[in-house]
């Protein structure tokens, strides 16, 4: 019916001499809107597609006749590529060659070159080559994409028998044979797979090019047409290179993409591949996702996009894998296979069923394949067609198969094998048997976090924790984390780190504490793989507490010894402290390929080490204040009388004005930092003094001695801010008499301490500068804000407890990114004569989770309901401001 309506309309428009480019246009996008309608009522998307290409195709047949006469009867005009497959979305190009018997006349050049303007009038995303026959075949002998797109031209209109010998030239038999034409379509997927990182869970995926995406379809396509001369995906099945359920699995993940594409053209209006984060919610709501009590609507949607597109993609590893076996078979000597036992072989290092009845007459072989491939390291993989009975059996994976022992023990076995335990198990994710075999991993495949955080779907993010375990075995990555490294070997039962690291986010996606929900999954797990109570107790306590660790580094000060005894012993013992400290630090770095950094380790292996010495001491034998500062006073004095030859009573004479708390929350390595510079720096005391430690390991340490005054906190946070710094860190203290002892950690926008001395130099000078009064510190903040930042916007909290131990308020912030914040809350807390004593700043993608310890003028929790909830309010409007 669109099409019809179509045709009438442009055989009106074009009835008479000249071409009206306005009345078509008109009409093109009627037709346009039509299919638009059509698709929002749920239309066929593969109707749709073939429609838009139909519509093209009378436009541009209609036009072509137009402008040419007889003398044009020997030359032809041919779709390529997309739209000579019969494939068009609202705004994909429209690839067109002019395919000539011979050079174009200068008349001929006029005509071709009206042609094309004319198309460009009416706004079509047009595609063109002219080209003669020779010159199309030589291109296409020197370029596979051209071959490529050759290979799908379709004629529109002219000489056929021209068009024809342009196939036959280009066929596999004259240029890019079979196995040719298979190596460089496999190089060129490298290449693509690599540009986007090898993996197909990127936050903003390419839904074209991207692992997973419809070239992963197209691909498969193209190289079987190739070797089969085949021209469409449903003949492969007659080929027997195809199986009639993965033809269905491939076209119906084709037609989800294709509804995306569609949806994606139509939001953008124009050519647009990426799924941003604001078109993944406005695609959600198209198709009808709702938010559920436990999931976004956009999680939803992406879930589903994510499940499909590592289907396609798994596809596409076994079908290329079967071409590739066949190359191989057809080139080389085959030697004979080689039994493994009874059950499998070893075919060309590819291991192998003896017989397709295997899996149903032995359901354990599903499971024991895989342990096979952890015990023979010299095998590469598995033969493409067991892979496809593997997928084919899948339903003798049931309560049964997880309930016998074989199954279970060879299970377990895996995790105590020393090599290939992360590449068995993608095998086992991507083959579908560990979802099979774990019903609630198979809830969290493809289950992606809408934020800027969380990188990876969950299952993805998974495997990576174990991948980077696993690496601390490896001898060339050593030098990464040596203490991770003595930590790992010296573990009892290394395989419960894995299990641990299995199971730590299983919970996710269900609504709750998935913590909590995790450590009972775990536990029923290890029960059923007959594991002693003490291994499931620990198993369990990893799971539940896997974030235990990291919350208490980033946000509470782990120089306070009450923070340190707590934290020991929620832990309990050394063996359960080294188990969490691995699961830790693996689970920050798999998260996303940014959110590691050094001074997250250096706060998590402070962390371990103080916890070491305070249960190796005894939880009954706890530090207390007072030893600590004994401690690190005379750690501090012994050493600067080593190096400086200092006199100790020069040194306490500095200290009388200094309070507890700067023995408390300074190590002796910083104060031994401080001290020097600050005897030095009192001869002269009416200058500020502005230190800067360049960071090897952890974070850039800036030191700031200065009369104490109201807003200090916020215009040195403005000053780093306008310096492109992150703020990780920020201990505010204040001598007897009134002056500032305040510290800074900061790292460069990517995650790096600054280690460039004329960085160091700037930064000083900076400072000084605004503490002189020199300078005024920025009142506005021209930072931009990332396009990405622009499409999250976190509800701002801000809450209040009380720490009475200390006598101070903790004020927790919790809001989106945004340049200048810090500056913003400072100013605000100091217009209220609020005084912040630390601060721990925690930026977790695109959301802010910021710790401020505070206390009024006189150094007194704040504790008046009114005047909290005032603030609060104020904080808000000024973070939004």
């Amino acid at each position: 019916m669109i099409t019809e309506i179509f045709n009438l309309a442009v055989n009106e428009a074009t009835a008479d001499a000249p071409f009206q480019i306005s009345a078509v246009r008109s009409r093109l996008a009627t037709v346009q809107d039509a299919l638009a309608e059509a698709f929002a009522k749920g239309a066929d998307i593969e109707s749709l597609v073939a429609t838009r290409s139909a519509v093209i195709d009378h436009l541009l047949i209609s036009l072509w006749h137009q402008l040419t006469d007889h003398q044009w009867q020997e030359h032809a005009l041919v779709a390529v590529g997309g739209y000579g497959r019969g494939e068009l979305h609202p705004h994909s190009d429209i690839d067109i060659l002019i395919l000539l018997r011979q050079e174009p006349t200068s008349a001929q050049q006029e005509v071709i070159q009206h042609f094309f303007t004319s198309l460009w009038d009416l706004k079509l995303d047009v595609g063109h080559s002219v080209r003669t026959l020779d010159e199309c075949v030589t291109l296409a002998d020197q370029e596979i994409t051209v071959a490529t797109n050759l290979m799908e031209s379709r004629l529109l209109c002219g000489n056929s028998p021209l068009f024809n010998e342009m196939n036959r030239r280009t066929c596999r038999d004259q240029i890019w044979p079979g196995e040719a034409f298979f190596q460089a379509k496999c190089e060129e997927q490298r290449d693509r797979y690599t540009k986007y990182n090898d993996t197909a869970f990127n936050l903003e995926p390419n839904i074209k090019e991207g692992p997973g995406g419809l070239r992963d379809i197209q691909t498969i396509g193209w190289v079987a047409k190739r070797h089969f001369d085949a021209k469409t995906l449903e003949e492969l099945v007659h080929h027997n290179f195809l199986t009639s359920d993965e033809l269905e699995d491939l076209l119906t993940g084709q037609c989800f993409l294709w509804r995306v594409r569609y949806a994606l053209h139509l939001i953008s209006g124009r050519k647009e591949e990426r799924l941003l984060f604001d078109h993944q919610r406005k695609i959600a709501t198209r198709f009808g996702y709702k938010d559920s009590a436990s999931h976004l609507a956009v999680e939803l949607f992406m879930k589903e996009y994510y499940r499909t597109i590592t289907h396609l993609q798994r596809l596409n590893e076994m079908l290329l894998q079967l071409f590739q076996e066949e190359f191989f078979t057809s080139n080389n000597r085959q030697l004979e296979p080689v039994a493994v036992n009874n059950r499998f072989q070893n075919n060309n290092d590819y291991l192998e069923v003896v017989h397709d009845d295997i899996f149903r007459r032995y359901p354990f072989a599903l499971m024991e394949i895989f342990l096979l491939l952890s015990t023979h390291p010299e095998i590469k993989g598995v033969r493409a067609g067991t892979i496809r009975l593997i997928r084919s059996h899948l339903h003798h994976i049931n309560q049964k198969f997880r309930s016998d022992l074989r199954n279970t023990a060879l299970f377990i076995e895996l995790f105590k094998q020393p090599y290939g335990l992360t590449h068995t198990l993608r095998r086992m994710n991507r083959y579908g048997v560990l979802a099979a075999y774990i019903p609630e991993f198979a809830k969290i495949v493809g289950q992606m976090q809408h934020d800027l955080f969380h990188v990876y779907t969950v299952d993805e993010h998974t495997l990576r924790v174990i991948r980077n375990i696993r690496r601390f075995t490896v001898t060339k990555y050593a030098n990464e984390h040596p203490l991770a490294r003595d930590i790992l070997r010296r573990l009892p039962k290394p395989e419960l780190i894995y299990i641990a690291a299995l199971f730590h986010d299983i919970g996710k996606g269900r609504g709750g504490n998935h913590s909590t929900i995790g450590a009972a999954i775990a536990a029923e797990f290890c029960q059923r793989h007959h594991l002693s109570q003490y291994d499931t107790r620990l198993v369990a306590w990893l799971v539940e507490h896997h974030l235990l660790m990291s919350t208490t580094a980033q946000r509470k000060d782990i120089n306070d010894p009450d923070v340190i005894n707590q934290f020991a012993e929620k832990v309990g013992d050394e063996t359960y402290l080294n188990y969490l400290f691995l699961i830790t630090i693996n689970d920050i770095q798999a998260t996303g390929p940014t959110i590691w950094n050094s001074w997250k380790e250096s706060l998590l292996t402070s962390l371990f080490y103080a916890t070491e010495h305070a249960l190796r001491r005894g939880l009954g034998n706890k530090v207390t204040q007072q030893e600590l500062i004994s401690s690190t006073k005379s750690e501090v004095i012994e050493g600067l009388h080593l190096m400086l030859g200092t006199d100790q009573e020069q040194v306490e004479q500095l200290w009388q004005n200094y309070s507890d708390d700067y023995f408390l929350r300074y190590p002796a390595a910083a104060i031994l930092w401080h001290t020097p510079a600050l005897i030095a720096h009192e001869k002269g005391r009416e200058q500020p003094l502005v230190l800067v430690r360049q960071g090897k390991r952890g974070g850039t340490s800036i030191f700031i001695h200065t009369p104490v005054r109201n807003g200090l906190f916020a215009d040195v946070t403005a000053i780093l801010d306008q310096l492109c710094l992150d703020i990780v860190d920020a201990r505010i203290l204040s001598t007897g008499d009134r002056w500032s002892l305040d510290t800074f950690i900061v790292l460069e926008s990517d995650g790096n301490p600054i280690t460039l001395p004329h960085r160091t130099a700037e930064i000083r000078s900076r400072i000084e500068e605004m503490l002189r009064g020199e300078i005024t510190p920025p009142a506005s903040f021209c930072r931009a804000i990332s396009r990405q930042m622009k499409s999250f916007n976190i509800r701002t909290t801000v809450s209040f407890t009380q720490d009475e131990e200390h006598h101070r308020t903790i004020m927790e912030v919790v809001t989106s990114d945004r340049p200048g914040l810090l500056s913003r809350i400072g100013r605000t807390l100091a217009e209220h004569e609020i005084t912040i004593t630390s601060a721990k700043i925690a930026t977790l993608g695109e959301r802010v989770e910021d710790t401020f310890f505070i206390t009024d003028h006189l150094g007194v929790a704040l504790s008046a309901t009114p005047r909290l909830e005032n603030l609060r309010k104020t904080l808000i409007a000024a973070i939004h401001n």
